[in-house]
């Protein structure tokens, strides 16, 4: 265990210095989502729920949940590069924890979504937004989103591993908007079709944007759909699963690794 500790520790530092070298990617990435909140809240707002004010309060919980998404193929671009040029193959020569490599990797992208977390936050002040809830519900909404990021990184992680190329990243690039627009984030699903509806509360990122407005105490979807009802359950199943699942297959994936 403390070789594993310390390997991720380090090979995260590793990640770290790279931002620090090319710190323009890192940046960009970072205000992305800003980007989106302040599109889709001071340009849209009006327009889809009749006053930027009333859509703010709705759509910021939503985006927060939605930036944990963002980023996701640069962590398996990330891997896939560090694979293709044979920097993985030298991290198995060396005397590491075979997990370390990716964990290393999952620690360091999960720092950067704090931060992210944070531009979010203040974007969102920017355009109005405010919680309702004490200190100790806004730390449990917080804490259910870096837990939804840190489910999604062994997505990403398990991608960049199995992955034959560049193109795959750039497909995983393009499915990042259906998945995120898919979902709760923008639009209640009482306002779609009922079967499209019923996929979008299903998805992971809706239960956390459904937790999470409701732990800030900003409005929510409208309820009556088991998946709607229980978002706060769902908002924990989805990511143990995730890290269930994908990290042992992580592990085998950098095990059997060979090109």
């Amino acid at each position: 265990m403390s070789s594993l500790v310390h390997g991720s520790l380090v090979l995260a530092g590793r990640t770290f210095g790279h931002w620090r070298a090319q710190p323009v990617p890192f940046v960009v990435t970072l205000l992305f989502p800003v980007l989106i909140v302040l599109m889709m809240g001071g340009l849209f707002g009006g327009a889809i729920a009749g006053s930027a004010g009333d859509y703010v309060p709705f759509v910021v919980p939503g985006v927060l949940a939605l930036t944990m998404l963002f980023g996701l193929e640069t962590t398996m671009a990330a891997i896939t590069a560090d694979a293709s040029r044979g920097v993985t193959d030298r991290f198995r020569s060396l005397p590491l924890h075979s997990g370390s490599v990716v964990a290393g990797r999952c620690l360091a992208d999960l720092a950067a979504s704090v931060a992210g977390l944070a531009a979010m936050t203040l974007a969102g002040f920017a355009l109005g937004w405010r919680w309702s809830a004490g200190p100790g519900e806004v730390l449990a909404a917080y804490g259910l989103l870096l837990l939804l990021r840190f489910g999604l990184l062994w997505v990403g992680v398990w991608a960049g591993l199995k992955a034959s190329g560049p193109e795959a990243v750039a497909a995983v690039q393009i499915m990042v908007w259906p998945v995120g627009f898919l979902s709760t984030v923008f639009l209640d699903p009482a306002t779609m079709p009922s079967w499209l509806g019923a996929v979008a509360e299903w998805n992971p990122l809706s239960a956390t944007a459904d937790a999470v407005r409701e732990l800030f105490g900003n409005p929510g979807v409208a309820g009556g759909s088991w998946p709607a009802d229980h978002g706060q359950e769902l908002s924990v199943i989805w990511p143990i699963l995730m890290v269930a699942v994908f990290a042992p297959l992580s592990a085998a994936a950098y095990r059997r690794l060979n090109r």
